[in-house]
């Protein structure tokens, strides 16, 4: 039977940190204590004084002052695990957590979770060549010695780091150990916790070493349960929810999150806002329940990203694609159909083929599956087709043995159009404006990955202005782009302004875009 050990790190709110221990200890758990000696004593007696008498509750035998970035938060962790180990016989699994973690999971469901794998939740990759590092110093954390808080001494950390690398005195990293790195908070089955902690016991090496490592509680035990423990038993993931900011800085969650949080295939969540109550109130009584049953979409990260990266990726620091490699040919016409709803475009494009001699493609650029003849693997992926681009199409013009094309792109890809509009070749572009029901933006969202069937509603509320607001966004980027052959077509406009459009774009006779036009399934979704 699952019996777990929760590592508790704290430092601040003593009536938070009651409430959370007694939540989970009334499952059946246990909670073990370590409480920043850097906070006030009055606060850490007032927890002591509340859980007295809990034999489901243990404190650190020794209470350290705690700096992020420091060693000093693996020795916390490592005096709270040792107490858990000798006072909880019982446990079968020791679960870190910070004050300002809470469950997003019934403890019902939290247990049999556990019992499903006899294995170790812990991230676990390559330091050196995974990229888990994004930002700052990497190699320099490990081969020399940090005696000196980065955040609150930045010269005299930074000094002596520059200071050693004068005089080269780096040092060499155990050989018997291939170091890892990950986020901090694991679960780990008793036997990896007993071998870890006697390993530290016999290896005295092994604490000095990552006692002046930087950010430890980063590499600490991630490098020491991937040396004692089998690859297959580890799950190199959290079970713990968290995101970061474009800053580095964890994301915090608040009141209207409480769906989101829930639709996540993890179990507790970090950080809740101490403002938060009725987030933690939900959390809380959710905890206890019984018999709950979860529809896990798991797109929360990718929702966080998309909404909050409007304005960042795709806008000013977008991505560029100025490499022209080739001219599609002075005497050329590229024509670009330009729509959202890609499945219109198609029926458009669909009916061209049968009423012109004009060869048309459709999404190319956008769609990995888009039929194309054979041209010697320029063809075969997305990325080779957008990195080659102009080479594609003009093989494309050869290949039909044309001087008029018709492709389909996405209006949200911008710099590609734009890529074409400084081509010598005289490029025309047709921009379709859809109609967008909610119905069918939650679709969008869904074969993009931003929802998945069971994303809850009130993620998908937040998430739909966005959407629609992206949509209209690229239909200005087009305006702006100010080219000489810009021509629109409406599923609102009339069918004499939609023939006159297709006529005008495709310079084919008003009939025969009439012929278009008139298509009664054109605009059906």
């Amino acid at each position: 039977m699952t019996q777990i050990a929760f590592i508790l790190l704290c430092h601040k709110d003593p009536e938070g940190i009651i409430a959370q221990t007694l939540r989970l200890t009334a499952a059946g758990d246990c909670v073990a204590i370590h409480f920043d000696a850097r906070a006030a004593q009055a606060d850490y007696a007032r927890i002591r004084e509340a859980l007295a008498g809990n034999p489901q509750v243990t404190f650190a035998r020794r209470r350290i002052k705690c700096g992020w970035g420091e060693w000093s938060l693996v020795a916390a962790t490592l005096s709270a695990l040792k107490a858990a180990v000798t006072d909880f016989p019982g446990a079968t699994h020791f679960y870190m957590l910070s004050g300002d973690c809470m469950p997003i999971k019934t403890a019902e469901f939290i247990h049999a979770r556990l019992e499903e794998e006899d294995v170790d939740y812990i991230e676990s990759f390559d330091f050196f060549g995974s990229g888990w590092i994004k930002t700052g110093i990497k190699e320099e954390r490990l081969i020399y010695r940090h005696w000196f808080n980065e955040r609150q001494r930045k010269w005299l950390f930074y000094t002596s780091m520059e200071l050693q690398k004068k005089f080269g005195l780096s040092r060499r990293i155990p050989e018997d150990l291939k170091m890892r790195i990950g986020s901090q908070w694991w679960c780990l089955r008793r036997r990896t916790v007993e071998a870890v902690l006697d390993f530290v016991a016999k290896r005295r090496d092994i604490p000095r070493f990552f006692a002046t490592t930087w950010i430890p509680d980063e590499t600490f035990f991630q490098t020491l349960v991937a040396h004692l423990v089998p690859d297959r038993e580890i799950r190199s993931r959290t079970l713990t929810f968290l995101m970061f900011t474009d800053y580095g800085m964890p994301v915090t969650f608040y009141d209207d999150h409480y769906d989101l949080l829930l639709a996540q295939g993890f179990l507790f969540a970090r950080k809740i806002s101490p403002e938060a109550k009725a987030l933690k109130d939900r959390l809380g009584a959710l905890y206890s329940e019984t018999g709950r049953d979860f529809a896990i979409s798991d797109e929360g990260r990718r929702q966080f990203a998309y909404l909050t990266s409007r304005g960042r990726e795709g806008r000013r620091f977008a991505q560029r694609f100025w490499e022209a490699e080739t001219s599609l040919g002075r005497n050329r016409t590229l024509l670009m159909v330009a729509c959202k709803k890609w499945h219109v475009a198609k029926r458009l494009v669909g009916r061209l083929r049968g009423l012109t001699q004009v060869p048309a493609v459709d999404y190319l650029f956008n769609e990995e599956a888009t039929a194309l003849p054979d041209l010697g693997g320029i063809e075969s992926r997305l990325d080779k087709r957008m990195r080659h681009r102009r080479a594609l199409v003009r093989m494309l013009f050869e290949h039909w043995q044309t001087d008029r094309l018709v492709v389909c792109v996405d209006p949200g890809s911008i710099e590609l159009i734009q890529d074409f509009g400084n081509d010598r070749a005289q490029l025309r572009l047709l921009e379709i404006d859809c109609q967008f029901t909610d119905d069918y933006l939650i679709g969008h969202a869904r074969r993009v990955g931003l929802a998945g069937p069971h994303t809850p509603v009130t993620a998908m509320d937040q998430l739909l202005p966005t959407i629609r607001y992206d949509v209209k966004f690229e239909s200005d980027r087009l305006r702006d782009l100010d080219l000489a052959a810009h021509y629109r077509m409406r599923q609102s406009g009339t069918i004499e302004e939609n023939t006159m459009a297709l006529a005008e774009f495709l310079d084919i006779p008003a009939e025969t875009a009439r012929e278009i036009a008139t298509t009664d399934y054109l605009f059906v979704d």
